[in-house]
């Protein structure tokens, strides 16, 4: 049974398969007006998921070219996490688990200098605000409350490398570290957390007075 997807959908997928593709070209693929086309090729602009370029013509006027945007682009399945899992499974068979925690010890140091160069400056609310600008911007679907003068709790809704903290459990524990580094907190308590079963992952932040 052949699942309908909408005209919308084709457009993505047709711009996927072909690259780039004009007006006429859709038309042509679709079977549908110019109009129908624009319209639809309007909406997912707005939308952000495709871009467009003008290509000069040796005659006549520029020719409008549509691909995908990055965000159309995040729609198709990558297998990242799974690759990453399996060559960390490699590494570890053939350099042993001291391999991963350097690994993980290295990106820890890596990830709290970026974060650090982001929050220098800021009070506790601006530096709370960032962390979640940040993991938004890394996938984890980020959000925080303030408890009181001094505690947060920083909600993740998702965790783009689930695969991975689910069978090295370290990389929970790197997270936590960074957050409690590059916040200068007092205390940064995982509450919950998505490898335990939890549906989200919860930290209680208590920073500095």
């Amino acid at each position: 049974m052949t699942t309908k997807i909408s005209t919308k959908e084709r457009i993505l997928q047709l711009l996927k398969k072909k690259v780039s593709l004009t007006v006429n070209d859709l038309t042509e693929e679709l079977n549908i007006s110019h109009m129908a086309v624009r319209k639809h090729l309007d909406g997912l602009q707005k939308e952000k998921l495709i871009s467009s370029r003008e290509v000069k013509q040796p005659i006549g006027r520029p020719l409008q070219i549509y691909f995908l945007a990055e965000k159309g682009e995040a729609l198709f399945p990558k297998n990242y996490e799974g690759i990453t899992l399996e060559f960390l499974q490699d590494i570890e068979e053939m350099y042993g688990e001291e391999s991963i925690a350097d690994l993980f010890h290295k990106r820890e140091e890596r990830l709290t200098t970026e974060y650090t160069q982001r929050l220098t400056q800021k009070n506790a609310l601006e530096k709370m605000t960032e962390i979640v600008a940040i993991q938004n911007e890394k996938g984890y679907m980020a959000d925080v409350s303030q408890i009181n003068n001094n505690t947060f709790e920083l909600v993740e809704y998702n965790c783009p490398i689930i695969a991975v903290a689910n069978q090295y459990k370290t990389a929970c524990q790197c997270e936590t570290n960074i957050l409690k580094a590059v916040l200068d907190a007092d205390d940064v308590r995982r509450a919950s957390c998505k490898t335990d079963g939890n549906d989200h992952c919860r930290f209680l932040i208590t920073l500095q007075s």
